[in-house]
């Protein structure tokens, strides 16, 4: 389930990306194609930001049967004579809500994007407001060291086997259909059903994270309705693996970007400075997640309610996402070294968390079938444990998915370079969720439909989002022009 951005094989979050969910009035419907009924956002930050709801159908084999609604929002172009279309943000996850993207992508995006397209954003099928589902799982079934599979101080399995299959029947039972229709390909129809609802005769997107994917498998199914792709932090698309791969990629993503926050955190000057050279905070953080393993500290408030070594390794990858969260990573360091005190612990709401579990679940088991077999992922937990001890097995290890008593109900989309030149790919070097190795794999998918801008920089998301002139230039210019680089882009640091 990817992200805080991710939660677990999609790779690929945030880490689980929650998001205050912004009230729609009931007023806000779609009006039988006739466009939509745009009111403002109850909460939203940006006045300018306003809503609707756009109807689809449950099942797409049947579109006339059962119906549910997509929460839909927009910031209109700031210069309605140069306006160019629609931008819509495809949001990460799976289950993550876009419908404040809107408001935050304002902020960061030039305002030469701003005056040339309506931003619009959306909560996908099933999050937030757009018929929301949940498993209805246990609170210690909640906690980000359960639902990414970490395994035991020993190396066991036993423990995530147990978990999986109990999340697996948990969500079977109290899903419902909703949660049965949750797929990137049925999110691709539904997107596909927002440009009909806004008007459009072509869309251009900005997917970021597991949006990148559903923003490839939209552009392979309705390629003819895209016109400017931009896909930002790259997933695998492999067909056979897709979420499994992701989950895969943070082995590889924590050593890509590990070293950085080692050079940050031994820095002269830093207020949360744990060793005095790079070379030493690697052996400091395992040694010390492997003292946690054996005496835990208690946490009070937190869930689980200690400081393990398993949670010091979740909160390492959450922290690899963006500098700013070094911080965060570096304090508990300190504080499992008796350095400091147990920071106060962060819980999010748990109705968001629910919500964002169930989408993850969904999405990631209908879109391709996962093997099911324990000793395999025994075998794999150990090899991936010796290879890439700062994950200590975890990306390799078993999901909900291996044990889902129904089966995906279509194939996984094979990306592939059919269609017209219009995506293009932005990747930081060393991002911890979506490797670029990973986004090599999907560049070459797409073949001569794309260009790739590489960005010698960390963390997940790259487009206005590290400060690097060169990356957001080569972007903006996409964007405003249409016409992709000659060639690929390499950016370098700063």
């Amino acid at each position: 389930m990817p992200n805080v951005n991710r939660i677990a094989a999609g790779a690929a979050a945030a880490a689980l990306s929650l998001t205050v969910l912004t009230a729609l009035p009931a007023a806000a419907a779609d009006r039988s194609g006739q466009g939509l009924a745009w009111t403002s956002c109850q909460g939203a930050a940006d006045p300018r930001q306003q809503c609707a709801i756009v109807t689809v159908p449950l099942d797409y084999a049947d579109p006339h049967g059962e119906q549910i609604t997509l929460a839909v929002s927009r910031i209109r172009a700031a210069k309605p004579d140069e306006r160019h279309g629609v931008l819509l943000t495809i949001p990460g996850g799976p289950g993550g809500s876009g419908l404040n993207v809107p408001t935050s992508a304002a902020k960061r995006l030039p305002q030469s994007v701003l005056d040339r397209f309506d931003l619009v954003g959306f909560d996908p099928r099933g999050v937030g407001r757009s018929t929301p589902v949940s498993c209805g799982l246990d609170t210690p079934d909640l906690a980000m060291v359960k639902l990414r599979p970490w395994p035991a101080a020993d190396g066991s399995i036993d423990d995530n086997l147990a978990t999986a299959r109990r999340i697996a029947d948990t969500c079977a039972r109290n899903g419902g259909p909703v949660l049965r229709s949750i797929s990137t390909r049925n999110e691709a129809r539904d997107i596909d059903r927002i440009r009909q609802a806004l008007g459009e005769r072509r869309l251009s997107a900005w997917g970021t994270s597991y949006g990148t994917y559903a923003g490839a498998v939209y552009a392979t199914m309705f390629p003819q309705r895209t016109d400017r792709i931009v896909l930002d932090s790259n997933d695998d698309p492999d067909p056979s693996r897709v979420g499994r791969g992701w989950l895969a990629g943070f082995g590889q993503g924590a050593e890509d970007r590990f070293p950085d926050f080692a050079k940050w955190a031994s820095a002269p000057g830093n207020p949360d400075r744990v060793a005095d050279t790079p070379e030493e905070v690697r052996p400091l953080f395992l040694d010390l997640a492997a003292r946690l393993d054996r005496a835990p500290l208690p946490w009070p408030g937190a869930n689980p309610a200690e400081l393990s070594g398993n949670v010091l390794r979740e909160t390492m990858l959450q922290s690899l996402y963006a500098d700013a969260r070094f911080p965060d990573l570096a304090r508990l360091m300190l504080a499992g070294l008796g350095r400091r005190p147990l920071p106060a612990p962060v819980t999010p709401p748990e109705q968001a968390v629910q919500n964002t579990i169930a989408v993850s679940v969904g999405t990631l088991c209908n879109d391709v079938s996962w093997p099911a077999d324990p000793a395999a992922y025994a075998k794999d937990t150990a090899a991936e444990r010796a290879a890439r001890p700062l994950t200590a097995g975890m990306p390799v290890n078993v999901m909900p998915c291996a044990f889902r008593p129904f089966e995906p109900a279509e194939p996984p989309t094979r990306i592939t370079s059919r269609g017209p030149a219009n995506v293009l790919l932005a990747q930081n070097l060393r991002d911890p969720a979506t490797p670029y190795r990973g986004a090599l794999k999907l560049r070459a998918a797409f073949g001569p439909r794309a260009r790739m801008v590489s960005i010698d920089s960390g963390g997940h998301d790259a487009y206005v989002a590290n400060g690097n002139a060169c990356g957001d230039e080569a972007v903006t210019t996409y964007l405003l022009t249409g016409r992709l680089p000659a060639e690929d882009v390499s950016c370098p640091a700063g």
